[in-house]
């Protein structure tokens, strides 16, 4: 099993009697690890009843691939909010239904 974990659990299970085999990574490496983590946790949220602690994992996630991209979180916050006035938000819970799936929305290239 090869999975990014978070930064305590080869202490903690240090901590229970046994040797984690551990490989620390950086640059592109763990942002394609922070990028399979966020799927993995996307998918564990999915499937649980438990928002908080999933959600949690998302956040998690996502700051350490704001940190580690280097990316100004004054500038991505502008970048969200200049989506939402373009295309909206989800709280209307539209569900697009299009039998032909070459017909999808260009909200990306939309502007003004």
């Amino acid at each position: 099993m090869r999975k990014l974990v978070r930064d305590k659990v080869p202490d903690i299970i240090r901590e229970s009697g046994r040797e984690p085999a551990v490989k620390p990574i950086s640059g592109e490496g763990l942002k394609k690890a922070l990028k399979d983590k966020l799927v993995e946790e996307a998918v564990e949220l999915k499937n649980s009843n438990d928002l908080y602690d999933e959600l949690a994992d998302v956040l998690e996630v996502v700051e350490a691939l704001i940190e580690q991209y280097g990316l100004d979180k004054q500038k991505l916050e502008e970048a969200r909010k200049e989506k939402l006035r373009r295309a909206g938000g989800f709280k209307r819970g539209y569900l697009l239904i299009e039998k032909d799936e070459s017909i999808k929305p260009d909200i990306e290239n939309k502007r003004g």
